[in-house]
């Protein structure tokens, strides 16, 4: 894939998890995926996002920055969103919050092979003080 055509495979995957069409997923995720190091498979990675998606009921991605230099995308993602309980070990508690995800891809044969992703927790223990 090109620089354009990565952009774009990027951007359906996105619009798929906020669509929450999880059949869709393997469509953009690779069957061997791995999460920050882990082997977690297609099936682990859609299990991560549903439970993520239980857990932040008005989980939406947004691209706040996005760079394509194939094969690997680089993502600022944005959040505003209000979880249930506890997130990321901090009481959250149902309080509307904002934070960035710096996120890492790797594709390969045109399908997220590779994750690396870090959220900016600080941002949000800031919010709760």
């Amino acid at each position: 894939m090109d620089k354009a055509e990565l952009d774009a495979r990027y951007r359906a995957y996105i619009a798929c998890l906020n669509r929450r069409d999880w059949a869709d997923l393997g469509r953009f995720v690779d069957e061997y995926v791995r999460h920050n190091g882990r082997p977690l498979g297609l099936a682990g990675y859609r299990a991560m996002l549903e439970d993520d998606h239980d857990r932040i009921p008005d989980l939406h991605y947004a691209i706040d920055l996005l760079v394509a230099d194939p094969p690997r995308i680089a993502a600022r993602l944005r959040f505003d969103v209000a979880p249930r309980a506890d997130f990321l070990g901090l009481p959250v508690d149902g309080r509307r919050i904002s934070f960035c995800e710096n996120v890492f891809y790797a594709f390969a044969d045109d399908r997220i092979r590779e994750v690396w992703s870090i959220v900016d927790k600080q941002a949000i223990e800031d919010q709760l003080r």
